[in-house]
This record gives structure tokens, sequence and C-alpha cells, in this order.
């Protein structure tokens, strides 16, 4: 993984923990020094993301990016053109949820940016003998999508409602 990649990645991470991460679990994660680590939240600091350094760790109290949650609803077999189709835009796709009538909102982190995170999720999915969250509510779920620009959004916006996915919500 390139810096740009494992800058983008540290920063979704922090944005969907609720608690710090320390510097040594995230070399670990991303398989570099710490130093490398200290480095990238330097440039993420730079760059505008609110990052705490604490005694816990690293914790972000603030991203710098726009999102927007989507309502969509497509087959299981979709998935991958459906999560290929907002990173190709150059979003993230921060996590996938659903509301059960029974049990609320369930939800869960993704952060996937990049076309090989797609299909790693898919394949992890497939191969797991799992299904998605989506299964359990007949194909509606919803993404927050995150991206650098309002342009962006509106560019997963429109390619979700042109292939038919986007729900219009009520």
């Amino acid at each position: 993984m390139k810096a740009p990649e494992r800058r983008k990645a540290i920063a979704e991470l922090l944005h969907s923990l609720k608690e710090a991460i320390s510097g040594s679990a995230l070399s670990a994660r991303f398989g570099v020094s710490r130093q490398i680590i200290v480095q990238d939240i330097a440039t993420l600091k730079s760059e505008g993301y609110d990052i705490l350094s604490t005694h816990y760790g690293y914790v972000l109290k603030a991203s710098p990016l726009l999102s927007r949650t989507f309502k969509v609803y497509h087959s299981e077999e979709e998935t991958e053109d459906e999560l290929s189709s907002i990173v190709a835009q150059g979003a993230t796709v921060a996590d996938v949820f659903v509301r059960h009538n029974v049990y609320g909102k369930l939800e869960a982190a993704l952060n996937i940016f990049t076309i090989p995170q797609v299909k790693l999720f898919v394949a992890s999915v497939k191969d797991g003998d799992s299904a998605g969250l989506m299964s359990i509510t007949g194909g509606y779920h919803y993404h927050t999508v995150r991206a650098a620009t309002e342009e962006i959004l509106d560019r997963v916006e429109k390619v979700l409602a042109d292939k038919g996915y986007l729900v219009k919500e009520d």
C-alpha cells in the first residue's frame, strides 16, 4: 500500500473507531514502523484532519471529509458492481447499515476506497458462507459515503441512480 492510500485508510479507521488506537497498533495493522505512522499522522493533521494524540493513542476529533447517506437496493450478485461504482468516483464506502423492524439499526464499518478492497470484501462474504446485512431486509440497505467534495458525492448519487440502485427516501 502506498503512503497516500495508507494515510486515507488510517483516517477512515480513526473515523470509524469510538476509542483511541495506539501507534503500535496502527504500525502492526499497516505493516510499517511507528515512525512512519507518526509521519502519516503529521501529514493528515496538515491536510486538515483534527487528530488528537492522547496517552491512549490517536483519536480523530473531526474529519474534513464530507459524507452523505444513500439508501440502496440490489441483489447480492450486484454488490461488487455497487461498491465498485462508488469507489470509482473517488469516494469511500464508510459503512453499511440496515433498519430492522425488531433489532433497530444494525451497522458494520467497511472503509472501502479501492477496487481491490471491493474484491476482497465480496470474496470474504462469499468464502465465509455469509450474507450481507442487506439480506435481512430483502436487499434494502444504506451506505455512508465519504468524499473530499460535494461534486464527488453528486457523481456517486448519479451513478447509483443510473444503475437503478438508489432508493428515494419518502
